[in-house]
């Protein structure tokens, strides 16, 4: 074998290294002929991010000015007024009643179609291509945009909130359950149908077991995530305590504004908490 450093051995070296390149072509291509979709999506979101900063004028001066207002808008928060109360909690329970109301409702609704949209229970392929763009178009509007729409049509109040939340959960939940249909295991379907089950059997014991504490568990968290919209959504006049909260801020009201804060922050934990609960009940507790 040749030294490395004559002009033998070099020639050697660079026959074998030509040899290797040759075996694994594909450890050897440079990374930006591999991955060059990913930097030029990487290139155009780092242009918008820099066109952004400009166009919007964001400079650290007006940052750190408004640190400075938002301290000040908080001491003048301080203490929390309960003003009128009585109206306070009336408010906030509407706004219970519209977030059950319209998790509960878009549920229902989505339970059957989340079967029509998995690739595993759908009656074909053109069915399944519908629903899931369907659920797209209404996961696609913004729940402030239901409100607004349905404001127009049924008036303003609790119904058209409810109406908001029930529009927008429906593309989430649709997706969300077909998605969780699609990764269910097959092999208690294949056990239902091998002893003479029907479809409808293997859906039944061999899908909706696998199903349920997942579904169960998006649901609950839809309900803690719709109580905080449907107190935003009131402040267009979808009822609730959105409403109070919107008059509040206008009037600059900021001690009772403050505590209309507080009593959404304690009843959204509060929710956490007893959705736990629930869902620890029917699933049961799991060890650590």
């Amino acid at each position: 074998m040749s030294s490395p450093n004559t002009p033998q051995g070099n020639t050697e070296l660079a026959a074998r290294h030509n040899a290797l390149r040759a075996r694994h072509k594909v450890l050897f291509v440079p990374y930006y002929e591999t991955h060059w979709r990913a930097i030029v999506w990487l290139v155009l979101a780092s242009g918008l991010f820099i066109y952004g900063v400009i166009i919007f004028n964001m400079t650290f001066a007006r940052v750190f000015g408004g640190i400075g207002e938002l301290g000040s808008m908080v001491l003048r928060m301080l203490p929390p007024d309960p003003g009128r109360f009585n109206t306070y909690l009336y408010a906030m329970l509407e706004t219970l009643a519209i977030a059950l109301l319209g998790t509960l409702s878009a549920a229902v609704v989505a339970f059957p179609l989340g079967f029509l949209a998995a690739r595993n229970t759908t009656l074909n392929r053109l069915v399944q291509f519908f629903s899931r763009r369907s659920f797209d178009t209404l996961r696609g509007v913004d729940i402030l945009i239901w409100a607004l729409i349905w404001i127009n049509v049924v008036g303003l109040g609790p119904f058209a909130g409810v109406l908001a939340l029930f529009m927008s959960d429906l593309g989430i939940f649709g997706k969300l359950f077909s998605e969780a249909i699609e990764a269910a295991d097959n092999k208690p379907v294949e056990g239902v149908v091998s002893t003479g089950g029907t479809s409808l059997a293997s859906v039944r014991f061999g899908i909706l077991p696998q199903l349920m504490p997942v579904l169960l568990s998006q649901v609950l968290y839809a309900f803690e995530s719709n109580t905080r919209s449907a107190s935003i959504i009131g402040i267009v006049g979808a009822g609730g305590i959105g409403l109070i909260l919107s008059e509040q801020i206008r009037t600059l009201e900021l001690q009772q504004m403050a505590f209309v804060i507080l009593m959404i922050l304690v009843t959204v934990s509060l929710i956490d908490y007893f959705c736990s609960k629930i869902r620890f009940a029917i699933i049961g507790q799991r060890a650590l």
